[in-house]
């Protein structure tokens, strides 16, 4: 079939039957033109759409070396620079689309599935062999151009425990309950699937397991269509709203979140990738390039959030007259200076790429790792920023109804701006407010720092993982020993 376009899109999502639970209300059919999921549905439609512009095909595409359709970019597997760079252009396109407010457009996980798939071997050393369940899985999903979603942590229903197994209900965690002749039953729940519009479901593991029977039965990958018979999706609060004029960003791009339920749900075995083996779950996503292609994807996502935020820092600074002021100047610059520190991350990681051990040019770990760690620690900086230069200017911005009121001469008088007039600046000021302080807002300052897991376990992770301290240590030991 080959890559979608917007209008195959909508109709095989309506068409798929799930249970997804808004509220008190399940949706089956028709997702996309429920409230909660219509807005981001047809973000989502134009981003296929995209596949098929004329000026962009050969970007956003190429030909399939199975059957010889266009499928879509993100599913190429790197051999050169030259492949890394197409990968890059056509990620930065649909980042671009969003202003990289999406994290989990279909590229994210078409990366981790690509890297995946290249590594099958690593999938078949084990107790049973499912290197040939990754490669036919990542064909699928690349021929059909699916859209997937994933889950990787446990209920937070008592983190000081060191294994799922100690909680009071050993299936609170998602876990093996038992195997059959057609696959193997899971029962329990993972958290939290962002996207949950979405053909397909990967269960990845995520936070580090023991080894040991204990937590065996936890330790797991496969892959499941998400009209499986006892899958459940329990979503959020919609931050979507049908205003686009009060709320642009939110009523396009509110992805959705929701908690994953598997009520002894089948996994046949074709669709399994790793089972209660822990060690190989606490190594997988590292040993198969998964996390460096994912890590990549989301730097480019990271540059295009930060360009669209200097982009309006200045627009605002502008409109309302303070640009020629030095501390707002020095404000700018700061998210200057961070955009193009993430873009140099991601130049330094293309151009030291190197063939990995299952022949895909890897860009360079060290970068992407680096570029991960900083993101945490700074994306506030985004927020901060609008938050300043917006000021009291950001809590005065009435809906859109007042610009057909009889109040509206008012409005037009005292509304206006240096460089706007009173609807352009109200506008201006409610796509500030929609990305700072609304619940969507919220939520997106939440979830970039949580976007990789936990800031202070990378951390610890990266620093273990680093082993050039060791050479810069050494040099300040030489130093030390010389001096008398």
């Amino acid at each position: 079939m080959g890559a979608r376009n917007g209008r195959r899109f909508l109709e095989e999502m309506d068409n798929k039957r799930r249970e997804v639970w808004y509220g008190n209300e399940k949706i089956t059919y028709n997702i996309t033109k429920h409230p909660a999921f219509k807005g981001i549905s047809q973000t989502l439609a134009k981003l296929y759409d995209l596949q098929y512009d004329p000026d962009l095909i050969d970007i956003m595409t190429y030909v399939s070396p199975t059957s010889g359709e266009r499928v879509g970019m993100s599913f190429l597997q790197p051999k050169t620079k030259e492949d890394l760079e197409k990968r890059t252009r056509m990620i930065k396109i649909w980042a671009d689309y969003s202003f990289g407010l999406l994290g989990r457009t279909p590229d994210y996980l078409n990366s981790a599935l690509m890297a995946m798939a290249s590594a099958a071997e690593f999938f078949g050393k084990g107790k049973i062999d499912f290197a040939e369940n990754v490669r036919k899985y990542y064909e699928y999903v690349r021929e059909n151009d699916l859209c997937l979603t994933h889950t990787l942590i446990n209920p937070q229903v008592n983190r000081s425990v060191t294994s799922p197994s100690k909680l009071p209900d050993p299936y609170i965690a998602a876990r093996v309950v038992e195997k059959t002749s057609e696959g193997v039953v899971i029962r329990g729940a993972r958290m939290l699937a962002t996207l949950p519009l979405a053909d397909e479901i990967l269960v990845f593991p995520s936070t580090v397991l023991k080894s040991g029977q204990d937590d065996a039965p936890y330790a797991m990958a496969f892959a499941l269509s998400v009209d499986t018979p006892g899958l459940k999706f329990i979503c959020r609060e919609s931050f979507a709203h049908n205003s686009t004029f009060d709320h642009p960003l939110s009523s396009r791009f509110d992805e959705q979140d929701a908690v994953v339920v598997f009520d002894d749900v089948l996994v046949p075995w074709e669709r399994i990738f790793i089972l209660e083996e822990p060690e190989k779950c606490n190594i997988y996503a590292e040993a198969t390039g998964a996390v460096i292609f994912m890590a990549h994807q989301a730097l480019v996502r990271e540059i295009s959030k930060c360009e669209f935020v200097v982009g309006l820092a200045t627009l605002i600074a502008e409109t309302i007259g303070i640009d020629q002021y030095l501390h707002i100047q020095e404000k700018i610059a700061e998210l200057i200076m961070l955009t193009e520190s993430m873009r140099a991350f991601l130049i330094a990681s293309e151009a030291n790429a190197k063939l990995n051990k299952w022949g895909i040019l890897m860009p360079d770990p060290t970068f992407l790792h680096a570029a991960r760690n900083l993101w945490p620690r700074v994306a506030h900086k985004l927020n901060l920023v609008i938050r300043q230069l917006g000021a009291s200017g950001l809590m005065a911005i009435p809906p859109f109804e007042v610009m057909n009121s009889e109040i509206k001469q008012y409005v037009d008088k005292y509304y206006q701006a240096k460089l706007a007039n009173a609807e352009e600046r109200i506008k201006l000021f409610k796509l500030a407010w929609d990305f700072i302080g609304t619940s969507f807002g919220s939520r997106q300052d939440l979830y970039e720092y949580f976007f990789f897991g936990d800031p202070v376990r990378m951390a610890s992770n990266f620093y273990n993982w680093y082993t050039k301290k060791d050479e810069f240590k050494n040099r300040v030991k030489d130093f030390l020993s010389e001096i008398k």
